[in-house]
């Protein structure tokens, strides 16, 4: 939201692999939620099998190739390659395998897998973002809301853990792997 806000001319490709007929419409609506400042977006969602990923790879791949073939983004933002979720996971190998020159933030997920770690990219984040993103997490993802981590205090604690370690007050902390200047 930040960089859409300060971008405004931005086009963004939006990819969800993994949907149901309620995730589906989840998916959508946190694309027009999160996407609103965007020039222009386009919203891709697929249909593989939650939990699957590992056994569905080479068809998994062959989107990321087919996505290739239509995009070079300037930005891409995709799962923490330490993440345990075993579907996160191979979305990260697979992004870092189809775009290899390209700027990739790793973001991270709250909840129970205890996969954090230390970020080394922080975007700093003002006080309204930070509430109208839990906001916009709350309306899109209601499939989500009874799960213990899907917590507004736990959204924010991380913001404002992530803004003290960046000398700020909220922020956003990502992993960068490589950057070429």
């Amino acid at each position: 939201m930040r960089v859409l806000g300060e971008y405004p001319k931005c086009h963004v490709d939006w990819v969800v692999f993994s949907s149901n007929l309620q995730r589906r419409k989840e998916a959508k609506r946190g694309a027009g939620l999160f996407l609103k400042g965007a020039r222009s977006k386009n919203v891709v969602i697929r249909s593989f099998r939650d939990g699957f990923f590992p056994y569905d790879g080479a068809r998994i791949k062959k989107e990321f190739e087919a996505l290739k073939r239509r995009v070079q983004p300037d930005l891409i933002f995709t799962h923490y390659r330490n993440d345990l979720h075993q579907d996160h996971r191979i979305i990260n190998e697979l992004t870092w395998n189809t775009f290899r020159n390209h700027l990739v933030l790793e973001y991270e997920i709250p909840k129970y897998d205890g996969d954090f770690s230390s970020p080394n990219a922080y975007f700093q984040l003002p006080d309204e973002i930070c509430r109208q993103k839990i906001a916009h997490l709350h309306e899109a993802f209601p499939s989500q809301r009874k799960k213990h981590w899907f917590q507004s205090e736990i959204f924010l604690g991380l913001m404002r853990l992530r803004g003290m370690e960046s000398a700020g007050k909220y922020a956003e902390g990502f992993y960068i792997r490589k950057l070429v200047l």
